[in-house]
């Protein structure tokens, strides 16, 4: 354990921020299962609803720091493809 306060401050504040990011990143899995299970239900339309909540989450989570703007971008296209290919 560390005995320089500083230290300890870093400690409590990285803490802080990690739990603050396994929050976003569990959000994130959840709205990717809500498009995925509209895909699956064939719904167009709550897939389309579906990605554009995921899009904004996974844009306030790239600008927050916990997704990389590459990481973001890719999922999104990949999810966008799959709603596009619906019949």
């Amino acid at each position: 354990m560390a005995n320089i306060k500083s230290a300890k401050k870093r400690i409590l504040v990285t803490r802080t921020k990690a739990d603050r990011n396994k929050m976003i990143r569990s959000k994130i899995k959840t709205y990717v299962k809500k498009v995925d299970a509209a895909i699956e239900s064939g719904d167009k339309a709550a897939a389309s609803a579906a990605l554009v909540a995921l899009t904004s989450e996974m844009d306030k989570a790239c600008t927050k720091g916990v997704y990389h703007k590459n990481t973001v971008s890719r999922k999104i296209s990949r999810m966008a493809k799959a709603v596009a290919a619906m019949d």
